[in-house]
């Protein structure tokens, strides 16, 4: 008897040398049928790394608005009292959002309070020797710049720091960190080419300090918030905040994502707080309930299974039309995650997350078949020890071979 398509591939691909010694796990659906087309391992438990931020990302579809709430403030005694939601997107390099800053300029006496998050500024299992990587910028309720310093230091235009406050901290010479471990010191290499993003270190005071800057005036930190009305802010389009989080991997913006998330249901800003009521309302139907610790996948608590991950794929697919769907997803190719189509051969049809750190390379996401059909997979690899490009090659001929047989 013939096997299926499916099936062929588990005799061929998933038999390749590069999956010995290690643990694996594929499992396809039709997305219009929802006929489960192969499973192997698909409901053991994986480390999904930033296959994690599939689930933030649904979290920000069932929770946040079109446009991000950037702020939250109410008027007492002719003074704004302000309050942040987590929104990353105030002064951050690659977003260029400026409401916040814009209608901040508008008022005239304004008092922060910063103590409404219960999250710490690294979460659970983050490694400790990451703190200078720009991966790794700590969680806040009010970050600014993408709480990193952005350094280059070129022939032509000198040292260059941003924000300009850090420029007297900032030394060009070789040191084994990029940051000193408990001060906001910068060092940059004499020959580093590249323009570093480092993570600094946040207080309340700094933010104070940060603000009064880019405001030019003065702000008040404040230990309380005015009993009374409170009105919301909303600033940019929140789409363009997740194409950003998806397509580079970003860990912070997953992160503070998360906070915002939860901001829709609790006046304390709090990680998990979003966690558990997605797992109580929108995903108390998962087969295997998750392990789920973070937004970004930075923690190696993280437990999710293939199937997991193709019902919650399946949740996108039915809850948010194809084309932004497609147009958020990353296209993956042969090699990993691109901007441009690489295969000569086909048409674009890969629209997957990967997520992937030392020994791990995981992909999750939808297949667009020659036929027309849509397939959801999830294709998890863990404990490897050989180089991730044989796994990435490897994966793709097997689901380049899916694009082909359906």
């Amino acid at each position: 008897m013939g096997c299926s398509p499916a099936r062929h591939i588990a005799k061929t691909n998933l038999k390749n040398t590069a999956f010995q010694n290690s643990f694996h796990g594929l499992v396809v659906m039709d997305a219009k049928t929802q006929k489960e087309l192969f499973n192997v391992n698909g409901d053991k438990y994986f480390t999904p790394a930033s296959n994690t931020k599939i689930i933030t990302f649904y979290t920000g579809i069932k929770l946040l608005p079109k446009h991000i709430p950037t702020l939250t403030y109410s008027v007492a005694n002719d003074t704004v009292f302000v309050k942040g939601t987590g929104d990353p997107s105030w002064l951050h390099p690659h977003l260029h959002d400026s409401t916040a800053i814009t209608w901040l300029k508008n008022q005239e006496t304004i008092a922060l309070y910063t103590k409404n998050t219960e999250d710490l500024r690294y979460g659970p299992g983050w490694a400790w020797e990451d703190f200078d990587t720009y991966f790794s910028p700590e969680r806040t309720p009010m970050p600014l710049y993408g709480n990193v310093v952005t350094i280059s230091n070129t022939d032509s235009l000198g040292l260059n720091v941003s924000p300009i406050s850090f420029l007297e901290d900032t030394e060009i010479r070789e040191h084994p960190f990029k940051r000193d471990e408990f001060a906001n010191h910068f060092y940059i290499d004499p020959t580093e080419q590249d323009t570093l993003e480092i993570p600094y270190m946040t207080s309340d005071s700094l933010t104070q300090q940060l603000l009064e800057t880019v405001l030019d005036k003065k702000i008040s930190l404040v230990d309380h918030f005015p009993v009374g009305p409170i009105e919301t802010l909303y600033g940019m389009e929140t789409d363009s905040i997740y194409k950003q989080m998806l397509f580079k991997s970003d860990n912070f913006l997953a992160e503070q994502l998360l906070m915002t998330a939860s901001s829709m249901i609790s006046d304390t800003l709090g990680t998990k707080r979003a966690i558990d009521y997605m797992l109580e309302h929108d995903l108390n139907d998962l087969e295997q309930p998750p392990r789920w610790v973070d937004g970004s996948g930075l923690s190696r608590y993280n437990l999710f299974t293939p199937k997991s991950f193709v019902q919650i794929l399946h949740k996108l697919y039915k809850e948010v039309p194809e084309e932004r769907l497609f147009a958020l997803f990353p296209m993956w190719g042969p090699d990993s995650t691109v901007k441009d189509w690489e295969d000569p051969s086909t048409e674009p049809f890969l629209f997957a997350k990967s997520g992937s750190f030392g020994n791990n390379y995981n992909l999750s996401g939808f297949i667009r078949a020659k036929s027309g059909k849509v397939l959801i997979f999830s294709f998890m690899n863990n404990h490897f020890k050989v180089p991730s490009i044989e796994i990435r090659k490897t994966m793709y001929a097997a689901l380049k071979e899916l694009y082909e047989r359906y």
